[in-house]
């Protein structure tokens, strides 16, 4: 029995494909490369990179490389595995460099993403205090204007003594008024 066809939009036939269902997921693929967690390997590779650049390195690497040829001239001929041209050293610092340069790179490369994350965050901060600062700028003028208008202790310290002086000098003009009563009819009109 022929499979089953189907008219595409064109008209032409085609066999029957299993429709694909969005509402479930994907079977998995077999994987031909093996997996690995990729900032796992970042973290390792900055580790690696952190130890290729101190001190305790160049030791190190100085004294496999002195105790290489010192085996390799002085040792009887038998037990050489790396004889005078050293082909075999040069063979393994080669693989080596070939190794640190990408690591280092890779260390780097994620050094400059922390750093950009960093910088982006910082410029954010920034401009949040840039803001906070006009903010308060702001506050603080709106306070000395407020304080141009409200009255302050030597102000009405002073509007008080000038009070007092006016007084003063109405009792001195009019003279002394023991009752109401004797001050003439007309001042009641003006206090009004």
């Amino acid at each position: 029995m022929a499979p089953e066809r189907e008219k595409s939009p064109s008209g032409a036939t085609a066999a029957t494909r299993p429709r694909i269902r969005l509402d479930q997921p994907l079977p998995r693929r077999a994987r031909v490369l093996p997996e690995w967690d990729a900032e796992a390997f970042g973290r390792m590779s900055e580790r690696i990179a952190r130890f290729l650049g101190t001190g305790r390195f160049i030791v190190w690497m100085t004294v496999v490389i002195m105790l290489w040829l010192v085996w390799n001239v002085a040792a009887p001929r038998h037990l050489r595995f790396d004889p005078y041209p050293f082909i075999f050293l040069t063979l393994m610092l080669s693989l080596q460099a070939s190794y640190a340069a990408p690591l280092i790179l890779l260390a780097q490369n994620r050094q400059a993403d922390r750093d950009r994350v960093n910088l982006e965050q910082d410029r954010k901060q920034n401009e949040r205090s840039i803001a906070d600062t006009e903010y308060l700028t702001r506050e603080v003028a709106a306070l000395r204007m407020g304080l141009g208008e409200v009255a302050t202790r030597d102000w009405i310290r002073s509007e008080l003594q000038d009070l007092m002086k006016e007084v003063e000098e109405r009792r001195r003009s009019e003279g002394p008024v023991v009752f109401p009563a004797d001050r003439s009819r007309g001042r009641d009109v003006d206090d009004r």
